[in-house]
């Protein structure tokens, strides 16, 4: 019997160079990214306490520091290449949802952050 997980890793902090301003591309900021996704666990994960039956989250963490790597205009590109990877790279997640905040934006006021969210489903 299988069954469906939620599982989330929330607001992992990594330093990048996204956005359509010069000075976000040469000075950069902090960012939050956290994921959610829905996974069909086997019985080997929730009965067997084996790793392989479930979505290793600690995969999820590698494919964000890798994209945010990739520096971008926009926060939604990023997301969505967030979102494809996990998807691509971890068979047993069904849906998953990638929110990212943006710390301090050059909006010329005071700001505590902006923040985009996608959902992607298989």
């Amino acid at each position: 019997m299988k069954r469906i997980v939620e599982i989330s890793v929330n607001r992992v902090k990594v330093y990048a160079y996204h956005g359509c301003h010069p000075q976000e591309r040469v000075v950069g900021g902090d960012f939050y990214v956290s994921i959610t996704a829905q996974v069909e666990v086997e019985a080997s994960a929730w009965k067997d306490d084996q790793l392989e039956g479930t979505a290793d989250y600690s995969r999820f963490v590698s494919i964000t520091k890798r994209e945010m790597g990739k520096p971008s205009n926009l926060l939604e590109h990023v997301a969505a290449r967030i979102a494809s990877s996990v998807l691509e790279e971890c068979p047993s997640v069904l849906k998953v949802c990638v929110t990212i905040e943006k710390e301090n934006p050059p909006l010329g006021v005071l700001c505590q952050g902006i923040s985009v969210k996608i959902e992607q489903t298989r």
